[in-house]
């Protein structure tokens, strides 16, 4: 038997949607929208029915005078050649027989709409037809051609409207008012005739509409690029978090609500487009950048490539080397969740040799020593592989994988980025949201819901989630990173609002001493922001003729713009329960200690030293004597540049000096000059 039930199930678009109403795409086989007998006016309905079948309601489903004539002429050809038809055989003929050009064709035609007149109410034959019929330039039904061709919904049709779409069903790519508009208001005029004829209008009535010229909406000749992007990953997300295949949402009619936000896609793809943000010796940099909503994990704006494309590389889910981007995340967060290292802890700063693996720093000189809170700051690449290898690479990567990096690889090369397969936009915007969020991990979402044809919304899949740091781990990371933006290595470009982050870049591999990756990953108050630009294509002539400055300013002239139009925070405020990360200590170097003589009282003698002090009120100055052998440690005072001896002998009065002390770290700066107690006149 021929006749399928599926067919009477129209291949619907899938619509992806903001909240907001934007559309950024469709997928179909059939680009059509599926509407409903109640949602298409009277007056649309009976221009269908004026030109097309006016004895709908009350035939059988089949013309027989004109299926006599049709089965006549096909006998004497022995093929199709001619055939007047019902409404419900149009439909019959277009769900069952579409691929069938057999003499029997009409036969079969016949049976089909005894079939559908039989099994379904007229209501929902005239539904199913003008949600099939076809309206030229790729659009079925009458509820996509409304949108397409006068921008309205179904609902909103005039009666002039209605029957243009009405006139041309007979010949959609004659009668298009896009092909020829002449043709299509002689059509159109045909139809409202008809309905006068019909008494559907008046004769005033068609006169009035007859005399109208036909207005239509003009036809983009591309849709707006800013939103393919977005779309891209809206239909990765479909798949292969709610296990929706593309054929399923090309048949499926579902409307899928995303949470992009218009404004801060098109801004962040527009500024994209500026060369001055993407410097590079051959001109094909290319980049990837996202916005997400870090209370929510909510994706509020993604770029995948400058000039990205449809089934093209996106560069948002292209695993990357990542860098020092790095550092955070597999080396510094993790020792401080094991407690091994706090941020004013020393680390080594030397040139070590791992097995045969060492490493240089970006200035090629060593310290000796440096706080962890120094080291992020100036991305210092020795203090990280001797912290990962103190912690240990498989606690790391434990950690690593509590963010969604499974990282392959087994070497300290992990802390500078050095990964086989590298890691993703997406995924480092994800492992940053734990500094600004409690230490906590979040899947990130683009998806609001999905709802069917049927107007039944999907299931929500759940957001993953993972406690990856403890709170004050996370709020310390963000002072360090908040820092490295001020005065570290993030500092270019201009943003006058909160934030912290981390640069991050990747040497060449063809062209010794340039870059091939470059990165820039940070928190506001309110976002989670990560750029990268590199190629699609490695080469000699492809690399970028500065490092990570470049993502880092086109971060920041990305915020400055979405600061103007919806006004982001400008401090980051501490949590609750959560201690401040207090600033570093600068140790002073003191040169101008003197000491006198006062007199105490009943004749006893005190000493009085006195230096410059540094104008930071935390820093705790160590008084020595100096002797033979070792010096006693006689007194401190803290943020004052004076000391009182007691009991000194004005006979023997002694040598001392000076030793700033840095509380934080546990350091001594470097002693003061050394001087002795004199009479003060």
């Amino acid at each position: 038997m021929f006749f399928d039930e599926k067919a009477v199930i129209l291949p619907t678009a899938s619509q992806v949607v903001t909240e907001d109403g934007t559309v950024l795409g469709k997928l179909y086989t059939e680009n059509r929208d599926y509407v409903t007998i109640e949602q298409i006016p009277d007056h649309v309905e009976a221009a269908f029915l004026a030109l097309e079948d006016q004895r709908f309601y009350s035939h059988a489903g089949i013309s027989f005078p004109s299926v006599a004539r049709a089965v006549y002429r096909d006998i004497l050809a022995m093929s199709k050649v001619e055939g007047g038809s019902t409404i419900t055989q149009q439909l019959a003929k277009n769900l069952f027989l579409v691929n069938d050009k057999t003499w029997m064709r009409k036969t079969k035609e016949i049976m089909a709409s005894i079939h559908l007149e039989r099994n379904y109410s007229k209501k929902n034959i005239l539904e199913l037809y003008l949600n099939e019929v076809y309206f030229a330039h790729g659009i079925y039904g009458v509820g996509t051609a409304a949108n397409y061709y006068f921008g309205k919904n179904i609902e909103e049709l005039t009666i002039e409207e209605g029957a243009l779409l009405a006139g041309m069903v007979k010949a959609p790519n004659t009668y298009s008012p896009y092909i020829d508009i002449e043709k299509a208001k002689q059509r159109r005029d045909i139809a409202l005739q008809q309905m006068a004829d019909f008494e559907t209008i008046s004769t005033e009535e068609m006169l009035s509409l007859q005399a109208k010229n036909v207005k239509v909406k003009p036809q983009e000749e591309d849709r707006e690029p800013w939103l393919d992007d977005y779309f891209a990953h809206v239909l990765e997300e479909v798949e292969t978090v709610y296990g929706l295949s593309r054929d399923a949402l090309k048949r499926g009619g579902y409307t899928i609500e995303v949470y992009m936000d218009p404004m801060m896609q098109k801004m962040a793809y527009e500024i994209m487009q500026q060369d001055q943000y993407f410097p590079s010796e051959s001109g094909e940099v290319d980049g990837a950048f996202v916005l997400m909503e870090q209370n929510t994990g909510y994706l509020k704006a993604l770029i995948a490539g400058r000039q990205f494309e449809l089934n093209k590389v996106n560069h948002l889910h292209v695993p990357k080397q990542p860098g020092s981007v790095m550092k955070p995340i597999a080396v510094y967060g993790p020792a401080m969740e094991l407690e091994a290292f706090q941020p004013y802890d020393y680390l080594s700063d030397q040139d070590i040799d791992y097995n045969g693996y060492r490493v240089q720093n970006a200035d090629r000189a060593f310290s000796g020593e440096v706080t962890m809170y120094e080291a992020i700051v100036q991305s210092k690449n020795a203090p990280a592989v001797w912290t990962l290898d103190q912690i240990g690479i498989s606690y790391s990567k434990s950690i690593l994988e509590k963010m969604n990096m499974m990282v392959e690889d087994n070497g300290l090369a992990i802390a500078l980025g050095g990964l086989e397969h590298g890691v993703t936009p997406l995924q480092v915007t994800e492992s940053y949201r734990t500094f600004i969020h409690n230490g906590e991990w979040l899947e990130p979402r683009s998806i609001q819901s999905i709802t069917d044809r049927n107007g039944e919304k999907l299931s929500v899949v759940e957001q993953k989630t993972n406690q990856v740091f403890n709170p004050q781990v996370a709020w310390n990371m963000l002072r360090m990173l908040e820092a490295t933006v001020d005065k570290g290595t993030a500092q270019a470009g201009d943003f006058n609002g909160a934030l912290a982050g981390k640069t991050g870049s990747t040497e060449h591999p063809l062209v010794a001493g340039e870059v091939k990756d470059a990165w820039f990953a940070g928190v506001t108050p309110q976002y989670v922001v990560t750029a990268w630009m590199g190629f699609s294509q490695i080469s000699e002539q492809n690399y970028l003729t500065t490092g990570s400055e470049a993502p880092t300013k086109l971060t920041k002239a990305i915020l400055t713009e979405i600061d103007k139009q919806i006004g982001l925070e400008s401090n980051f405020n501490v949590p609750q329960n959560i201690n401040d990360l207090e600033d570093p200590i600068e140790l002073p170097t003191i040169s101008d200690v003197t000491g006198s003589f006062k007199f105490g009282g009943f004749s006893i003698f005190k000493g009085k030293l006195y230096w410059t002090a540094s104008d930071d009120k935390r820093v705790i100055y160590r008084i020595y004597e100096q002797r033979d052998g070792e010096d006693p440690l006689i007194g401190e005072v803290e943020g004052e540049g004076q000391f009182t001896i007691d009991q000194i002998s004005v006979f023997n009065s002694g040598n001392y000096y000076v030793v700033p002390y840095n509380r934080l770290t546990g350091k001594e700066g470097e002693r003061s000059n050394i001087t002795s107690i004199t009479f003060d006149f």
